[in-house]
């Protein structure tokens, strides 16, 4: 038995149903069809997934989806938008009819759906079966994986070539006689990758200052002498999964502070990234991080080592397992990233992210770019 219809069956339910459009990455995992509008999917024990669509879908859905179509009319809205003009009521009386009595939907399944459907079914909510199922990777997923990796390290060179390349004038960095910004890097790396089918948001680009804050994004002209953190996690357009990494590099003399936090940071990824394997907790490997910076003067608190050591990625980019307290026994399969990262105000931060597959024997790198601090 499948492990969905396992948790039907423990439910006392007579199917899982959700409603969303393919942005849920469970939604997208389960039916394999690409939309922007939502759609039912609903499994009984044993059974194919099933999805209903509307009329003018159902040529592309039995193109791409892995689950068995049937119509909104086939299903009976037409009919029952006759007598019945709430949306949400109508959606409800037609999964109803599909479904039986007693229904198992995800956590974040409509309130306003939810609330209809209990007129005419009881309904359990899931404790995150799919996400669970997800977290371990096919082949197939993981070689969409490498592939957007592979792509993202070629949008990272752009990066640093950029930097690199450019000249100092009274302490900023400067490309064809303009301030070298945080946008334009950015630009050029979500170019590249939009050449090659992928898209990224939120992307990171910090300098200097902005670098204590782990995730601000950074905006304006970088600087020489100052760490410059980029942290870029794209997706593929086409498959939907996605790759993560970070680096940080400094154009010109990085304060003594910096050095040594980099230096004791290149060690604490190789530690970490030791001690992946299948079988081990993600709280185990996190702590041994935390130890390791502690033993090196590095906090793990409000300041110094501030989030967890990594987590998975896939048709999200954070999703199951992770790497931190709360961390889990690690199963072979999963794809996961290795951040450390320490954050000092005043001072500056510094982070390196290798992305890759765990497995039986430990932790299978997809993250073949080089980690040198000064470019």
């Amino acid at each position: 038995m499948d492990l969905l219809s396992s948790a039907v069956r423990k439910s006392g339910a007579d199917a899982f149903v959700m409603y969303a459009s393919s942005r849920d990455a469970d939604m997208r995992y389960l039916t394999k069809f690409v939309t922007s509008d939502p759609f039912v999917y609903f499994k009984k024990v044993n059974r194919a997934g099933v999805i209903i669509v509307s009329r003018m879908e159902t040529g592309r859905a039995s193109r791409e989806s892995t689950a068995s179509i049937i119509t909104r009319t086939q299903a009976g809205l037409p009919d029952i938008l006759k007598t019945e003009k709430d949306p949400w009521k109508a959606t409800a009386k037609m999964i109803a009819g599909q479904v039986g009595k007693k229904v198992l939907v995800p956590p974040n399944f409509p309130v306003a759906l939810a609330q209809a459907l209990g007129e005419f079914c009881t309904v359990a909510v899931d404790s995150g079966t799919v996400p669970a199922i997800r977290e371990t990777k096919s082949r197939d997923e993981i070689k969409a994986m490498k592939h957007v990796q592979k792509v993202t390290e070629t949008a990272m060179g752009v990066a640093v070539s950029l930097i690199r390349r450019a000249t100092v004038k009274k302490g900023i960095l400067y490309a064809d006689g303009k301030p070298l910004t945080s946008e334009m890097i950015k630009f050029s790396m979500h170019s590249l990758l939009l050449e090659h089918g992928c898209t990224a948001v939120d992307t990171i680009v910090s300098c200097g200052e902005e670098t204590a804050v782990p995730h601000m994004t950074g905006t304006g002209p970088l600087k020489a002498d100052e760490p410059i953190v980029i942290d870029l996690f794209p997706c593929d357009e086409k498959t939907g999964y996605y790759a993560d990494m970070t680096r940080t590099v400094v154009k010109g003399e990085p304060a003594p502070e910096i050095r040594d936090m980099y230096a004791a940071l290149r060690e604490a990824k190789q530690l970490g990234i030791s001690q992946v394997k299948a079988g081990v907790s993600g709280a185990v490997v996190y702590q041994s991080v935390v130890d390791f910076f502690k033993e090196h003067g590095y906090e793990s608190d409000t300041r110094g080592f501030v989030h967890n050591l990594g987590h998975g990625v896939g048709l999200q980019v954070h999703e199951l397992p992770t790497l931190g307290p709360a961390g889990k026994e690690l199963r072979a399969g999963s794809v996961i990233t290795v951040e450390p990262g320490l954050y000092y105000l005043g001072i500056g931060g510094v982070r390196l992210e290798d992305i890759g597959e765990v497995t039986t024997k430990g932790f299978n790198n997809f993250t073949k770019f080089p980690e040198d601090l000064i470019v």
